[in-house]
């Protein structure tokens, strides 16, 4: 699952990586982005424009009565999106990139039963990871002088089993697109499902890496920098977090 992460990186970074215009609203850099905040998609339109646009994380569906369903879907599986109520008309027409500068996981220090220490995982050379995602738009329902409400812009991230590097960590991790597929999967005239599902795959075991940062990043009021500091392994030289596995020979 992908519960936290970081949206360090320049709007105009951001759009020079992507071959996107530059969001209308700019947002601060943020190091602990949780559930329900805003955060930067990037979309395409039918003629194959890219632009950044700003969104709610937690997918609402049009449906919705309101709100706080949002906060429950965050994340979409890899192996249901296509079908599920919630996900499917978004997955066929709606979907975008969400950049991510990195993100958080946490793992049991000495067992299932022990405390979770959080990891800090990036892209081996620190460019930023994008991340597949789907969007929706809701509107609040009437008010009662009979007025409509405003539209909101939600959007969930795609998540798929984990590559063995992230298995040490975690049994799930977001999908992560190679640029290659960048431009198929921004298309919103494209509703090749089973060509979209087959991009639902774990990242190669060599782009990320990973290390231990502080239980700062427990605490959502807790945004700064610091908290993607790494900080010293046990005295017993034990690591809470895996060494690179080579990915040669099988």
């Amino acid at each position: 699952m992908c519960g936290r992460f970081v949206s360090s990186n320049a709007p105009a970074a951001l759009a020079d990586f992507f071959g996107a215009d530059q969001p209308e609203t700019e947002l601060e850099p943020r190091y602990n982005v949780a559930p329900t905040t805003d955060v930067y998609g990037v979309v395409a339109s039918p003629h194959g424009l890219r632009s950044i646009e700003v969104y709610r994380w937690g997918l609402v569906p049009s449906w919705a009565k309101d709100l706080r369903m949002g906060s429950t879907m965050i994340n979409a599986r890899a192996e249901t999106v296509a079908e599920k109520r919630s996900f499917a008309s978004s997955f066929r027409s709606r979907r975008l990139l969400v950049p991510m500068t990195g993100f958080y996981e946490w793992r049991s220090a000495d067992g299932p039963t022990s405390p979770k220490v959080p990891v800090y995982i990036h892209a081996a050379d620190d460019s930023p990871l994008a991340v597949a995602g789907i969007w929706t738009a809701w509107r609040t329902p009437a008010a009662p002088s009979g007025t409509a409400g405003e539209w909101l812009h939600t959007c969930a991230v795609i998540t798929t089993v984990a590559n063995r590097f992230i298995s040490a960590v975690h049994d799930r991790m977001p999908v992560i697109l190679d640029r290659s597929l960048w431009e198929e999967w921004l298309d919103p005239s494209n509703n090749d499902v089973d060509s979209l599902v087959s991009m639902l795959r774990p990242a190669d075991d060599d782009l990320l890496v990973m290390h231990r940062v502080g239980t700062a990043v427990n605490r959502v009021q807790n945004r700064g920098e610091e908290l993607i500091l790494p900080v010293d392994e046990p005295a017993d030289g034990s690591s809470l977090v895996p060494a690179r596995r080579s990915t040669g020979g099988g």
